[in-house]
């Protein structure tokens, strides 16, 4: 299907078009940190480049999202990318959905069934209410769960034992860029460590 009437705040998934509702401010602060610690460590290494809500990914089956977060490689970025509609067509390394309310069982659901058919290499799945992020990376034309992870604060760490803690993952390896790591705290928070 091909659809040239898509606007800004519309996607088209599976041949529907649904309202992709403005982010509120949490989920705004997550995605910018997310943009700001990826893309700069890929633009200072040449590996690629990082897109935030509202940017058109037309995949390969018909399929048109808005990410919240989107990660092109390089070398998919000079393949896929269109400059005059300032849109991907085609798959991109990476993406990253942010749960709000209205748009959680589609972020968990159809979403992510779309990115892994068509071969999303990483899928992030971040609740911004309870401060998690699931990772998802393709192995064998499938996603399987790479980890969990949790932003705990000074106060909830401090009720710990030193077992404990030392088993908290405090940073996610970006997979597709080759184990970069990201302060979980990073992405979060208002400020950066």
């Amino acid at each position: 299907m091909i659809v040239s009437d898509i606007r800004d705040d519309y996607e088209i998934i599976e041949g529907e078009k649904f309202m992709a509702p403005s982010p509120g401010f949490g989920h705004v602060n997550v995605t910018a940190n997310l943009v700001t610690i990826i893309n700069s460590y890929a633009k200072i290494n040449r590996l690629g480049m990082a897109f935030a809500d509202h940017f058109d990914v037309h995949f390969p089956d018909g399929n048109v999202f808005q990410p919240d977060f989107t990660f092109v490689s390089a070398e998919k970025a000079k393949r896929f990318f269109d400059n005059k509609s300032m849109t991907l067509h085609g798959v991109p390394d990476m993406v990253a959905e942010i749960f709000s309310k209205s748009t959680m069982k589609r972020d968990i659901g159809i979403k992510k069934d779309v990115y892994e058919r068509n071969g999303v290499r990483e899928y992030w799945i971040i609740d911004p209410w309870r401060e998690t992020i699931d990772v998802y990376l393709i192995r064998e034309g499938k996603y399987e769960l790479d980890g969990h992870y949790e932003n705990w604060s000074d106060d909830e760490l401090l009720t710990l034992t030193e077992d404990e803690r030392t088993k908290i993952e405090m940073e996610i390896p970006v997979a597709i860029l080759d184990g970069f790591k990201v302060k979980i705290r990073n992405i979060f928070g208002w400020y950066f460590e």
